[in-house]
């Protein structure tokens, strides 16, 4: 196995650097006072200088060197956070990643550009000229510092701290910079030579040091080991002599006793099981591992299927045991391929808040089922579509505060996007309380566009749907953020490949809500098979509310109606035969399976239900892309090739068959 390339792994830690900056900011902009956020921030910005310095970016460094002097300053309370500053800092942080992208492009004008807007944030939070900055910079020192002062300081690492990269020496030396200082090593804690692993650290070390500098330099020497480091900073008291005293004695240095060796070993242990928690794989191993685990099922399903058929009693038990086997690692392997929808809503949080300063809106983004988790690829697949849902209701949706203020609602607009689970879909939702949508203008537009017939008759939620036609619009004016009409359309298209749909409503004045309603996984699925003529089907199982008989009787019964009675109440079936024009005639005993999605049912007509089936889901080809019938394919134990239905599609055409039934009278 090839070693990884480091600046590939720089390049990665360094963009999580970038997000947590990104979130700090964030943060910071509800409470401008936060000294956790504030410190947070400058950590983040303090490791990505040294670290881009270390791996050779020095464009990165000395870029980031600037918005870290800014937040130092914050920090030392020399200027006041203030929501300019975020938003320069904001503005340079994509910048960043633009360095760390492209170290070798031409960034010097942006580079000059964005400094210069950070400069005037600062200026602006009180500073003084930028003439007198370097003087205004060192003066709070001296008067925060009041001259000289004696510090204690002791410290030890974690046991694996070099294998991190952390040199002890190197600490040290900051602190011989700073001042005077008299270092005096521990080594109580290291064990004898033949238990000795040169690459530990078990020495701490009691250093007294006198300097003039305050006590945040002092932290600043371990601000990239703080979080797991031991860390004591005690000021001493100095008595004002005639003459220079000779220095005090130091206390010998500190034992540590056979009771206390276990706890702080013990501590040292729990550091290192901190650290190995959490272990980074790269996408496409886990994608490799999901396609041998489908190819593992398909084995096995072809396993049960030749055992079944055999009267071997020991064949059989072994093929009952590498299902349970196989069955048990797929749910480990969908788990591990499942992630909070967390990460995709956190990316909204800078969106709203640069759309609110272009648009003069006040926003409040409110997310809701954080920790609700689905699959990566669908993580990754809904970004851009959340993107043009929240751009729309921010630009279409919201008002102006004046506007908002004059309808009796709050100055700030909201918009909520939360996610919770459903059987075996995700529902996310994009609710805003703006001015919802104009039926008449979407009408009028419809028609105008010859989507729909002047004065035709179409339900409301028919009429809503219309805005996901391509090129679609009722924006009066084209602007940057929305108005061309390309959007809407895309949301839809990735949401139906991802076999999804779209749900909307809204309320004239009261807003719209949009609900994305997504499987939880796009690789196995647990699956009913089917028969219908000559060939077999897969029904996903999470869909499936119930299994009925249909009788001759029933049959003939229904003909021209297509209606079961299911409990005091009509449910629309589908003749899957007729539908596939299988060309077969119908068992004298057909099943009835219904299923569902939200609130809508529908039944589906089979010739026989012959059970459930791990089902690895095989994309369509090309050529049966527009099948809207089949969401994929999957491999039966047989070899031969099942289909697997669209259960949105099929309810959605059980549904319209009604309508029309009811129409007709």
């Amino acid at each position: 196995m090839s070693n990884p390339d480091p600046i590939s792994v720089f390049r990665t830690e360094a963009a999580e650097l970038l997000e947590q900056i990104e979130s700090g900011l964030l943060d910071l902009t509800r409470s401008l006072d936060d000294r956790d956020q504030i410190d947070a921030v400058f950590r983040g910005l303090h490791t990505l200088k040294g670290s881009g310095a270390m791996f050779g970016f020095e464009a990165l460094a000395a870029f980031t060197h600037h918005c870290e002097t800014a937040f130092d300053r914050v920090r030392k309370g020399d200027v006041p956070a203030t929501h300019e500053l975020v938003s320069a800092v904001l503005s340079a942080q994509d910048h960043m990643r633009a360095l760390l992208e492209t170290p070798n492009g031409d960034h010097d004008a942006m580079s000059a550009s964005l400094l210069d807007n950070l400069h005037r944030a600062v200026n602006g939070a009180g500073s003084p000229a930028p003439a007198a900055s370097v003087a205004a910079a060192t003066a709070p020192v001296a008067e925060a510092s009041g001259g000289m002062r004696e510090w204690r300081i002791r410290f030890s690492l974690p046991v694996n701290a070099m294998a991190n990269g952390t040199n002890p020496l190197g600490l040290l030396d900051e602190m011989r910079d700073l001042g005077e200082c008299r270092i005096v090593a521990d080594a109580a804690k290291v064990p004898e030579l033949a238990d000795l692993d040169p690459r530990d650290i078990h020495l701490s070390w009691d250093v007294t040091l006198k300097t003039e500098k305050p006590r945040s330099d002092i932290e600043d020497v371990f601000i990239f080991v703080m979080d797991d480091m031991e860390l004591e900073i005690t000021e001493i008291a100095i008595e004002p002599p005639a003459a220079m005293p000779e220095p005090a004695p130091l206390p010998k240095a500190v034992v540590v006793t056979e009771r206390e060796a276990p706890a702080v070993q013990a501590a040292n242990d729990s550091r290192q099981a901190k650290s190995a928690e959490n272990v980074r794989v790269p996408a496409e191993r886990l994608d490799e591992m999901m396609d041998r685990v489908g190819e593992l099922v398909i084995a096995q399903s072809r396993l049960t299927q030749l055992a079944g058929a055999a009267a071997d009693l020991g064949l059989r038990s072994v093929s009952e045991e590498i299902e349970r086997l196989s069955g048990e690692l797929r749910d480990t392997m969908m788990v591990l391929r499942m992630m909070p929808v967390a990460s995709l809503f956190s990316r909204f949080r800078r969106l709203v808040h640069d759309l609110s300063r272009e648009t003069g809106k006040e926003i409040e983004l409110i997310t809701e089922g954080e920790s609700t988790e689905v699959d990566k690829t669908v993580i990754d697949r809904l970004a851009d579509p959340l993107v043009h849902l929240v751009r729309n209701s921010i630009d279409h949706g919201l008002e102006k505060p004046e506007e908002r203020i004059a309808a009796g609602k709050d100055a700030k607009g909201k918009v909520l996007l939360s996610a919770h689970q459903t059987g075996g879909e995700v529902i996310i939702t994009i609710k805003d309380d703006g001015r919802g949508i104009n039926r008449d203008r979407v009408r009028a537009k419809a028609e105008a566009s010859g989507l729909i017939q002047p004065g035709q008759a179409l339900s409301d939620p028919e009429l809503l749907q219309l805005i996901f036609q391509p090129g679609f619009s009722t924006a009066q004016q084209v602007t940057n953020l929305s108005g061309r009409g390309v959007g809407m359309d895309v949301v839809k298209k990735t949401v139906e490949a991802l076999r999804g749909a779209i749900d909307i409503t809204s309320k004239p004045g009261d807003g719209s809500e949009v609900s994305l309603r997504i499987p939880l996984t796009l690789a196995i699925i647990d699956g009913l098979l089917v028969r219908v003529g000559e060939g077999c089907y897969v029904i996903p199982l999470s869909a499936v509310e119930e299994c009925l008989e249909l009788s001759l009787e029933d049959d003939l019964r229904s003909r021209g109606r297509s209606f079961i009675s299911l409990r005091d109440s009509l449910v629309p079936f589908l003749r899957l035969r007729e539908l596939f024009r299988t060309g077969t005639q119908p068992d004298p005993h057909q099943k009835v399976v219904v299923i569902s999605t939200g609130s809508e049912r529908v039944g589906l007509v089979v010739d026989q239900i012959i059970g459930d089936h791990q089902t690895v889901i095989k994309s369509m080809s090309k050529l049966h892309h527009d099948v809207a019938t089949f969401s994929g394919a999957t491999i039966l134990g047989d070899g031969s090739v099942a289909l697997i239905l669209d259960v949105t599609h099929l309810v959605a055409a059980g549904q319209h068959q009604e309508a029309q039934m009811r129409a007709a009278g």
